[in-house]
């Protein structure tokens, strides 16, 4: 009996948690941003390998609180702990801004690599909105119907969305192979620059945002000072790799100009060396990866905003399940806001839409990457942790060094994008001052 209580109160396991690490990770980042950081040319490829060694830092905090706190229920409890309830909350906020927008971005994605099949997508910003629109509030149905529902969807999609990933990497090799000369001849122009490094660094960190996700349902987590550290590790492990194999090869194999332009780059480099029926395959794929990655953060949407109301700073509708125990309203609240996002940003192509959704996300998840990788440090210094051993000495140094990536990222972000997240987050302050009044008139009376 307390097995099926446990696994009916807790219903992820490792592998749907791993799956939520991948699935969220790969979704449409990889795919899209050929076309967003082609502008930058090689450096592109320095900006991959500071990405993926700096989310493995960020990756190793995360494991590490979980590890250390098992009995917490995620990122909120951990920064509360070392920052209290309001610097929690801002920081718990601006993460539900990112997820929310994160959504807004993957559908444009996902409406980017349909226009292979459907060219009218491409041609009018209006069908490609509604288009959009359709698939955000889908998967909010999906969510709807329980955490285990969209747990299984979540790992169906990872296993279908790997078969590109293994495509791209043979063509590659393929066409290394065959004909090497053939990554020599549209070699990117633009020259090597520190300040095209940091930004390119910056957009790439779109494409690795997710290895936080096994930590945000702890909850619901089976055994998650083991499950979650696990899940986590290996998640990341596995991105990062699979990034690093393909992030050079549509760079290399399509002229700079026409990748800039392209709104599926991994779709036309199949078409460009295999013909166009493989281009629409692989777009099929690339589909089915982003919805995927829309379901998984339609789910930590509604767990962020659960955490958030549990620990008394958003108001309780927010966590009251319905009858499949999830937090109906919001998700609901969440549909509303990224089909905002999305409205506001198809006034540009579908590349230049996704590139300034996935900055603004990048910077509004840059608050909870720091502000728990600050936290290990704060509550080590305090004495709050376990005795130090060199597993945790290890943890610590990893912690510092996310920071560093944290401040790099910072610096990357840009203004415009820096000013709507810090405006979405200060958006915030008078939410947690109002629902705090609240509850303190409501405790007098």
């Amino acid at each position: 009996m307390g097995e099926v209580t446990a696994s009916a109160t807790r219903p992820l396991g490792f592998l749907m948690c791993t799956a939520l690490v991948v699935g969220n990770t790969i979704g449409m980042g990889i795919f899209m941003l050929p076309a967003s950081l082609a502008p930058y040319g090689l450096n592109a490829l320095g900006a991959w390998l500071i990405t993926a060694l700096g989310c493995l830092m960020v990756a190793w905090v995360f494991a590490g609180l979980a590890r250390t706190f098992a009995t917490d229920d995620g990122p909120y409890a951990y920064a509360r702990r070392a920052f209290g309830d309001p610097t929690a909350f801002l920081i718990m906020w601006c993460y539900w801004v990112s997820c929310w927008v994160t959504n807004a971005a993957i559908a444009v994605g996902v409406v980017g690599y349909l226009s292979a099949f459907l060219p009218a997508l491409a041609a009018s910003r209006p069908l490609a909105a509604l288009t959009a629109l359709g698939l955000v509030w889908f998967f909010v149905l999906v969510n709807l119907r329980g955490l285990r529902t969209a747990g299984w969807v979540q790992v169906t999609t990872v296993a279908l969305k790997l078969l590109p990933q293994l495509a791209i990497i043979a063509l590659g090799v393929w066409q290394l192979w065959r004909h090497p000369s053939a990554y020599l001849a549209h070699v990117p122009a633009t020259p090597l620059s520190f300040g095209s490094l940091v930004s390119a660094s910056t957009i790439a960190l779109f494409a690795m945002l997710g290895v936080e996700c096994a930590a945000v349902p702890a909850g619901k987590v089976r055994d998650p000072g083991r499950t979650v550290p696990r899940a986590t590790f290996a998640g990341t492990a596995l991105v990062a790799l699979i990034y690093m194999l393909i992030s050079a090869i549509p760079l290399l194999l399509i002229p700079q100009q026409a990748l800039a332009s392209s709104s599926a780059p991994f779709a036309d480099l199949l078409t460009r060396y295999l013909g166009g029926g493989s281009g629409k395959l692989l777009a099929a794929f690339i589909v089915v990866s982003g919805l995927g990655a829309l379901n998984g953060w339609t789910l930590v949407t509604g767990e962020v905003a659960q955490s958030c109301a549990r620990h008394g700073s958003l108001p309780p509708a927010f966590a009251r399940p319905n009858s499949r125990g999830v937090p109906s309203r919001a998700f609901l609240v969440a549909g509303v806001v990224a089909s905002l996002m999305l409205l506001m940003n198809y006034e540009d192509s579908l590349a230049s839409g996704f590139t300034f959704l996935s900055v603004v996300v990048t910077a509004a998840n840059f608050p909870m990457y720091f502000g728990c990788s600050l936290a290990v440090l704060v509550l080590w210094r305090r004495g709050q942790m376990p005795r130090p051993g060199p597993r945790e000495v290890r943890w610590i140094i990893a912690a510092a060094l996310a920071l560093i990536y944290c401040a790099w990222t910072f610096i990357g972000i840009g203004p415009r994008s820096l000013l709507w997240a810090l405006a979405l987050g200060l958006v915030g302050v008078p939410a947690y001052w109002w629902y705090a009044r609240a509850r303190r008139l409501a405790s007098v009376t």
